[in-house]
């Protein structure tokens, strides 16, 4: 992209994360920016966007966004880099997959760039991890129980879960299998085992908490560098109780930062 020139902008989805995305960026809320058009598997009548299929997308976007799922992370996130396009993902509990990572990381030029997502404290964590390694960390994580039913689910844990009256844990193990089984529920997870480099040290606790009116995740983490805790809690998205109101909103900060590196 040339000095001086917009950052083209594409939206992979237009659901609850990625209708605000796009939406602002049509607006013209991020400054340098422009929306390219939406990214959709089929036509969606109505749309007031320019919708595009992803080779339209590679033609015309320096950046993509990715709000559509793991799904589309695991299909299309080397063919996106592998075309010098970016590629900014929500969904970023899909490289729990080693083999896709490694794909994901030898890809390119395109860059592959992270979001804050649902929480803050990453830039501490990478720091402390570039110092000396985080020995472990703990994300516990409290949702609504409804968010937290899965397709894979039996009818008796369906059950427990719908009818829950006080706190249920749900999960209790790996960061890379929690993002497995709950793929929209935590990234969260997902994001601090990126920024330590070391998906073994992350460990999650998954509640289930009909008292849980806003999503929280607390974090505990230690190291050589010091020791961390620290607790966030987001307003659910009212389109999508499964994942928290933040997330687009940190994914257009994300964008204003690439888009202010390329001016």
């Amino acid at each position: 992209m040339a000095a001086g020139s917009m950052y083209r902008v594409g939206v992979m989805g237009y659901g609850a994360i990625g209708s605000v995305v796009a939406d602002q960026l049509a607006a013209g809320s991020v400054a340098g920016a422009q929306l390219e058009g939406v990214i959709l598997r089929r036509h969606q009548p109505g749309l007031e966007h320019e919708q595009l299929n992803l080779q339209q997308a590679l033609e015309r976007c320096d950046l993509v966004v990715e709000c559509a799922g793991q799904h589309a992370v695991r299909e299309h996130a080397v063919r996106i880099l592998e075309a010098g396009v970016d590629l900014l993902a929500s969904s970023m509990g899909a490289l729990a997959d080693p083999d896709l990572a490694a794909s994901v990381q030898a890809a390119g030029p395109g860059r592959l760039i992270s979001t804050a997502g649902a929480i803050g404290g990453l830039d501490l964590f990478g720091a402390a991890a570039r110092m000396g390694g985080i020995e472990q960390v703990l994300v516990t994580t409290r949702k609504l129980p409804a968010t937290l039913v899965q397709p894979w689910m039996d009818a008796r844990r369906r059950r427990e879960l719908e009818q829950a009256s006080g706190p249920v844990e749900v999960f209790n193990g790996p960061a890379a299998v929690a993002a497995r089984d709950f793929q929209k529920s935590l990234n969260v997870a997902a994001a601090v085992a990126l920024t330590v480099g070391d998906w073994d040290a992350v460990q999650v606790r998954l509640l289930a908490d009909p008292a849980a009116e806003l999503t929280e995740h607390l974090i505990e983490a230690h190291g050589p560098a010091g020791e961390y805790s620290f607790s966030v809690k987001n307003y659910p998205s009212p389109r999508n109780p499964r994942t928290s109101g933040i997330v687009p909103w940190a994914l257009l900060h994300s964008i204003q930062q690439a888009a202010d590196a390329r001016r």
